[in-house]
């Protein structure tokens, strides 16, 4: 690629000269960040998460979210999930914004009160984190503190509901005007999983009413259900006004798999998978291909805009997952070291066939 071509190219991406300074707001969009502009491009986005470090040294932090190059167009910071205590969703977010990533602020109603939920919120948009997303979170009895005292001021709705009065409103809950309003691409979650169905539907037109623009799900396992759950909310207009991400994520083994089913709140996981996982010689190994081939599937699921990848313990292997998948064709996920890539593929020789996808392609 010539000069004059790069030069072409970047004005048309408006890349920030530094990696951690947000990108120029496009018309129409709520925030500057890269996620929200992957979707509204009509992508099939990847997200994934990482759990913060049990540490204050934010080169955990970088090593975690390197696996993640090339494949993931955001990643969630997970906020004391679980009830157990890790380094701040905003600041795993805060170092992640300065590296270069585009975070999701994961932001938990059960620590916080609205007070310190909305200083938080204008705390992250000052330092560049462009999405959040919204979660009542797990009660404190299934943690590690389980003295704790839970807050729960708000909910999951009424905290979609505060962030989309400080952007559009400019204003706290109490009304007092702020001199600056955050500018924040919002999102929250639903399990639709878990019994009875027809409410997760209404649920969800809860939490878009409310502001959701983006939604992140619980483990998908059965296809089926999601297939259903997908058809209500396409033939009712949700998937017109939301983007839908389904979970999923890398069974290790059929043990893991029970215990989960039985201990870990919303997780369905139907006989059938057990059992194929039971049948196989590597059930780790059956485990990622199964995940890979739920991403592929869920591709093909009207009004499904991409998917969100849980792999606890098993984040090096969510690069080589998502690759299997295709769901990404020749698109490489922009990362702060895409451009140092391209450069190098300038330089290849002619004569050598490379039929690899370059950070040119990327967004």
């Amino acid at each position: 690629m010539s000069v004059a071509d790069r030069t072409a190219r970047d004005h048309e991406s408006a890349r920030p000269a530094d990696p951690g300074d947000p990108l120029p707001r496009l018309p129409g969009h709520v925030s500057r960040g890269r996620f929200e502009r992957v979707l509204r491009a009509g992508h099939f986005a990847v997200t994934a998460e990482i759990a913060p470090p049990d540490s204050a040294d934010p080169v955990e932090v970088a090593e975690r979210v390197q696996l993640f190059d090339g494949v993931v167009d955001a990643v969630n910071a997970t906020d004391g999930s679980g009830a157990n205590c890790h380094m701040s969703s905003v600041a795993v977010c805060a170092l992640l914004t300065r590296m270069g990533y585009s975070p999701i602020f994961q932001i938990s109603c059960r620590d916080r009160n609205r007070i310190a939920i909305q200083g938080d919120i204008l705390g992250a948009a000052a330092m560049g984190i462009c999405s959040i997303l919204s979660l009542s979170g797990d009660d404190v009895s299934v943690g590690d503190h389980p003295q704790a005292m839970p807050v729960f001021d708000l909910d999951s709705i009424s905290l979609l509901e505060t962030v989309r009065v400080m952007c559009n409103e400019s204003r706290f809950l109490s009304g007092r005007k702020l001199t600056q309003a955050p500018a924040l691409f919002p999102g929250s979650t639903i399990n639709p999983f878990v019994p009875p169905y027809p409410q997760r539907v209404r649920q969800l037109r809860k939490k878009i009413e409310a502001g959701a623009l983006f939604i992140q799900t619980q483990y998908c396992f059965d296809l089926e259900r999601m297939r259903d759950f997908m058809r209500q909310v396409v033939d009712q207009g949700l998937a017109e006004r939301c983007y839908i991400l389904p979970g999923v994520g890398p069974l290790p083994s059929a043990r893991t798999a029970r215990w989960m089913r039985s201990n870990v709140p919303g997780v369905h996981i139907p006989d059938a998978v057990i059992a194929r996982l039971e049948g196989s010689s590597n059930q780790r190994e059956a485990g990622r291909q199964f995940c890979v081939e739920m991403i592929h599937a869920l591709k093909e699921l009207p009004g499904v805009s991409g998917v969100h990848v849980m792999a606890y313990r098993q984040e090096k292997h969510v690069a080589e997952m998502v690759r299997k998948s295709g769901v990404l064709g020749q698109r490489v996920p922009w990362y702060p070291q895409a451009d140092a890539v391209e450069i190098a593929a300038d330089f290849h020789t002619p004569d050598t066939p490379d039929t690899q996808p370059t950070a040119a392609q990327s967004i």
